[in-house]
């Protein structure tokens, strides 16, 4: 057994408080939060089961934390009233409040307002 991967290695939770994997070897049963999102489940309010680590180089380990299976429950269907707001939030990302026009973009909340409003100069030379 490699050093790194002993370190990642508390399947009874003796060193890190929770059962402990490595990278790419946590027990069936357990899944990701990403992984229960593939297969159109969530964690339902369960705690977390457990973790895998995956060692890196000069920095801290990477953390993926694991849910039981067993316990996951179904994604909750979009609603009408969801889809209506999730619309409306959408186009007011879109929505510049200097010109007031639709970007057809995502504003940056680093300028806040479209580009042509953020840089006025550089679009009456082009």
């Amino acid at each position: 057994m490699s050093y790194a991967y002993g370190k990642c290695f508390d399947p009874t939770g003796a060193r890190h408080g929770i059962p402990t994997f490595p990278w790419r070897c946590a027990p069936d049963g357990y899944a990701t939060f990403r992984q229960l999102r593939a297969r159109g489940l969530r964690p339902g309010g369960q705690q977390v089961a457990g973790q895998v680590l995956r060692p890196r180089y000069r920095r801290g380990p990477l953390v993926a934390y694991l849910y039981r299976l067993d316990q996951a429950k179904k994604v909750r269907p979009m609603t009408p009233g969801k889809w209506v707001a999730l619309a409306k939030a959408n186009t007011a990302r879109r929505t510049c409040p200097e010109c007031g026009r639709d970007a057809g973009y995502v504003i940056p909340t680093s300028l806040g307002m479209c580009v042509p409003c953020a840089y006025p100069e550089e679009q009456r030379t082009a």
